[in-house]
């Protein structure tokens, strides 16, 4: 056996046992140092036996991956303390996720924000007492004598496959049943927070029953968690659904139905800056737009492949004379039609076809979130029809212009993930054509490595019609949103017979390239209200400026201003109401409106205005045309 120590000597050891044995013989304090290990592509803990033959590298606790293993076992230690106060709770699952962990039970009464405070404390006891985390592996006949009281366990058991090793990890008194892996003691980790509770339906299927999930996060040191959590206090300040709603952006409504945004007037200016701002960058890059319906029939759902594929996340259809028609989820098969509409030449190629589309996916409702997640949204869509020479510039040029955008919205934390298909899953998955797979991934790494792009590869997540670049960003407080995407399609062209006479006179199919820079409006500018906290940039803003007359004799002079900022093409409002001048300042500033001028006797005077930033910064007074000049000048960057 090989047990490998990062930055140190490996360790040979002649047998077999777990883990944690091997290293109290061999060295105890590696114990201490080290919270687990890897064996090829899997995480696991000291209490793993290993066979003569096993090679591993152990974890040290500053890996990022070692926070999902004591995420994990703090998950436990939460149901542990829950079910010393509620012992007729039901336990469903608890797993860590990104920033923390969680544990959906099943109880009679919703938990109270008192409840917390009481399992947070049961919870300290537990890490103070210290207990041993052991690994029970049983059989399936044990596993199933262990679970016959706990509903959502046999359901959990039920599914897993035959011949797959069961076990249950135990502490204390308080037994789960659970792969792992855990850290070796309750004690380990001291730094923990619980966050919130909220109701989700087990298995995210909202026709089953709403459980109750607590929120938890966990760090190794005290300083991790207390940066942490004021991240989360700042991430508040600049919730977007929040934001949203001060803001007067967007709004939902019950009867519209739930992942239906409504779009208020001021909400609609930044969907008309973003969209304006595409339609220039795309007609400067040769873009052609289209547009299409929002239904179709089910046959062209069919041929493109996507009902196979795709059809959990599509509304029902809708039946008409006997034919079904769907609302759209996607806009690649009404852009096939357009491009087959017309004979094409390789003179046509490359041809771009864009579409600010709008496209509806039934999000199962436990995963609708804000803006985040929708079951409407407009997408910056569009696809690229090129030859296979043309392929790498055109690939090139879509991750150029997300590199364009994220230099506007002062982006400078992004990952682009190449996500390639997995073998396995050709035929159920992803279309069933291996070589063509592994040779559009090949043209992918190539476009990335000759255009210097930093990238990630992670697979098994490709679309089903072939590779794709997701663009992972993180806004100015590190949270992190998937915004864009470009993909390789080299199947869906084929089965809609779409063609083009090359040079010699003969017929090609053309590669087609699916690509959205700015994603869905939704979760674009749900992104940017968190990134700038609602403060958008100048040109962004809903409103640009506001005039606000001291007193009511200033009106009069406060509308000629306004009226000289609107003919600039300035969004400028005019507040003469009868409050007070400090809360209509304090009503702006709350608003996020870039720029306060305020006009008094002394400024009708000269002729001037007074200029107030919403950072609370005043500038010396102008001259009303030098002020609308000063504003315009900011809004054109």
């Amino acid at each position: 056996m090989l047990i490998k120590v990062p930055q140190g000597q490996a360790i040979e050891y002649a047998g077999e046992g777990t883990l944690k044995a091997i290293l109290a013989q061999e060295n105890k304090e590696l114990l201490k140092q080290y919270i687990a290990a890897r064996a090829g592509d899997e995480r696991i803990d000291f209490h793993t036996r290993l066979g003569r033959e096993a090679e591993v590298e152990l974890i040290p606790w500053d890996a990022d991956e070692a926070a999902w293993i004591y995420r994990h076992s703090m998950s436990h230690v939460l149901a542990q303390a829950v079910l010393r106060l509620f012992p007729d709770a039901q336990l469903a699952i608890g797993p860590a996720i990104d920033d923390g962990f969680y544990y959906d039970f099943d109880v009679a009464e919703p938990f109270t924000p008192a409840d917390l405070q009481k399992i947070e404390r049961e919870m300290k006891r537990v890490v103070k007492q210290n207990h041993k985390f052991e690994r029970i592996d049983v059989v399936r006949s044990e596993a199933e004598e262990r679970v016959a009281n706990a509903p959502y366990k046999q359901e959990i058991l039920a599914d897993l496959a035959d011949d797959q090793t069961l076990s249950f990890y135990q502490d204390g008194e308080f037994i789960d049943l659970c792969r792992g892996p855990h850290i070796l003691g309750t004690g380990q980790v001291k730094h923990f927070k619980l966050l919130s509770v909220a109701g989700a339906y087990w298995r995210g299927d909202e026709s089953r029953k709403m459980l109750q999930r607590i929120y938890g996060t966990a760090f190794a040191t005290r300083e991790a968690l207390d940066h942490h959590l004021a991240m989360l206090e700042e991430a508040k300040k600049r919730d977007h659904r929040t934001l949203g709603k001060q803001l007067e952006l967007f709004t939902f409504d019950d009867e519209v139905g739930p992942g239906l945004p409504l779009w208020l007037p001021k909400g609609a200016v930044l969907i008309d800056e973003l969209e304006d701002l595409a339609r220039r960058t795309e007609r400067e890059a040769g873009y052609r737009r289209v547009r299409t319906p929002h239904i179709c029939k089910e046959s062209m759902y069919r041929r493109s492949g996507h009902l196979p594929y795709y059809a959990e996340s599509m509304f029902p259809p809708m039946e008409l004379e006997g034919v079904k028609y769907y609302l759209k989820p996607m806009n690649c098969p009404h852009h096939h039609k357009i491009f087959a509409a017309a004979p094409r030449s390789y003179r046509d190629l490359p041809l771009r076809l864009a579409e600010y589309g709008t496209c509806y996916r039934y999000e199962q409702s436990g995963e609708l979130f804000g803006l985040m997640r929708v079951r409407s949204l407009q997408m910056n869509d569009a696809h690229i029809y090129c030859t296979l020479d043309q392929f790498e510039e055109e690939f090139l040029a879509v991750c150029q212009m997300y590199l364009r955008y994220f230099e506007l919205f002062g982006l400078e934390n992004y990952l682009m993930r190449l996500s390639t298909h997995a073998p396995s899953g050709l035929g159920a998955k992803y279309v069933d054509a291996p070589e063509k797979w592994l040779r559009t991934e090949d043209m992918v790494r190539g476009a990335m490595a000759r255009g210097g792009i930093n990238y990630e590869e992670v697979p098994d997540e490709a679309a089903f019609y072939g590779p794709k670049i997701d663009v992972e960003v993180w806004s100015a407080i590190g949270r992190q949103f998937t915004i864009a995407t470009n993909q390789v399609d080299f199947a869906v062209p084929v089965r809609f017979g779409l063609t083009y006479t090359n040079a010699a006179g003969q017929e090609e199919t053309p590669i087609c390239i699916h690509r959205a820079p700015l994603g869905t409006h939704e979760r674009f500018i749900g992104f940017l209200i968190e990134h700038y906290a609602g403060a958008f940039p100048a040109w962004l803003a809903p409103v640009q400026a506001v005039v606000l007359p001291i007193a009511e004799r200033h009106v009069e002079y406060g509308s000629q201003l306004h009226q000289q900022l609107l003919a600039a093409g300035i969004r400028a409002e005019l507040d003469a109401a009868s409050e007070t001048l400090n809360k209509r300042i304090r009503q702006a500033q709350t608003q996020k409106v870039p720029y306060m001028l305020i006009a008094g006797d002394r400024e009708i005077a000269a002729g001037e205005v007074a200029v107030r930033q919403r950072s609370g910064e005043q500038l010396a007074p102008l001259p009303l045309a030098e002020a609308v000049v000063l504003i315009g000048t900011a809004i054109r960057g």
